[in-house]
């Protein structure tokens, strides 16, 4: 049995202080109040990253054997206990390769590693938003190419305007896969019809989308309006500016914010078949264009609270909200009866220590 001690604790009704986490047998069995002295920090579920496409200088695309246990360990030092390897916009015979290797990585048997829920596919079924992506690899969507998808595949990024767009979120989220809209200036009719039939975010809003202008609203404003969809956000000072996170955050709620990294294999220069080089705070193509980030989950957080945003806010859109998305429903909160991937945050949340299944990672 495993006590944890936490001057403050994040849980399914709020922040509670001076409180126990008890966890046996891999989980969440009472959270109780405490009395004496506690380590001064913060408890909070362990962080779930649904866009993560490489990191320092490991690509998903190409990671093999012991590139995993590398990956392992950087997400571990950000609070990440689940995962997404991202997989960018390639020729479709390419994406079988790096997602068998994906699987492999699943199937690997320690616990005591952050989870890979499975691949994000960000292409290549993209609108007219390409951004770092290639747009000549950029292709109409391919039916009878997604019904030959493994089940590992758990996330897929489109755009709306695609021709067949409706016909594929309905054929993805049949099978269990969820779709998000992005790099896409599609219209609100399309918009809604794609989310009608099923998909359920935006891919890192404002960015590589039509945005916000009281006269001519573009995806961005599609996005918040809906309450039917959540949006990610890549929270680096960069990509999108700490006035427009707090503004994402009110918009959107307590419930359909999520924070990603985006992070990309930036030390290497590449992103999938795309090079790039890091300037001015972020990986970008030669001509400035942003590719990817740099960014770590725990400074994400830092930067939203920073920006104003209310600590729960931030924890819950880096923990609760994307493994709600996932359906994965025993992690994402400190609650009785769920796994216990906790994180614990030093005053200045930093990461401290790191526990999988109340096992310590670090």
């Amino acid at each position: 049995m495993v006590h944890l001690s936490a001057s403050r604790v994040l849980t399914e009704h709020g922040l509670v202080t001076d409180s126990t986490v008890v966890i046996d047998g891999g989980l969440i069995t009472a959270i109780e109040p405490c009395a004496g002295a506690v380590p001064d920090r913060l408890l909070a579920p362990g962080f779930v990253d649904l866009q993560v496409n490489g990191i320092d200088d490991i690509d998903v695309a190409t990671a093999d054997g012991s590139d995993w246990e590398v990956l392992d360990s950087h997400l571990l030092a950000q609070g990440v206990t689940t995962w997404c390897p991202t997989l960018v916009t390639s020729p479709l015979p390419s994406y079988a390769a790096p997602l068998q290797r994906i699987a492999m990585a699943m199937a690997r048997a320690d616990l005591r590693r952050p989870a890979i829920a499975g691949a994000h596919l960000e292409g290549p079924f993209l609108g007219d938003a390409a951004g770092a992506h290639r747009r000549e690899l950029i292709v109409p969507v391919d039916r009878a190419w997604l019904s030959t998808l493994p089940d590992h595949v758990v996330l897929m990024t489109l755009g709306a305007e695609q021709p067949g767009a409706v016909e594929a979120v309905r054929a993805l989220t049949g099978r269990g896969t969820m779709v998000s809209i992005g790099h896409s200036t599609a219209t609100e009719d399309e918009f809604d019809r794609a989310v009608a039939g099923g998909a359920t975010l935006v891919t890192h809003l404002f960015n590589a989308m039509s945005g916000l202008h009281h006269r001519s609203p573009g995806l961005a404003a599609w996005a918040i309006t809906n309450q039917a969809v959540s949006a990610s956000l890549i929270a680096d000072g960069v990509h999108v500016h700490p006035r427009m996170l707090r503004l994402a955050f009110q918009a959107l709620g307590p419930e359909r914010c999520i924070l990603v990294t985006d992070a990309v294999a930036w030390r290497a220069g590449m992103v999938g078949t795309v090079g790039l080089r890091f300037h001015d705070g972020a990986p970008r193509l030669a001509d400035g264009t942003l590719a990817g980030s740099a960014l770590t989950m725990d400074a994400a957080i830092r930067t939203c609270v920073a920006a104003g945003v209310p600590i729960e806010a931030v924890l819950r859109a880096a923990s609760t909200n994307p493994a709600r998305l996932l359906g994965l429903g025993d992690r994402g909160v400190i609650a009785t009866g769920h796994r216990a991937d906790v994180v614990a945050l030093t005053p200045n949340l930093g990461v401290a220590e790191v526990w999988i299944a109340g096992e310590s990672c670090r």
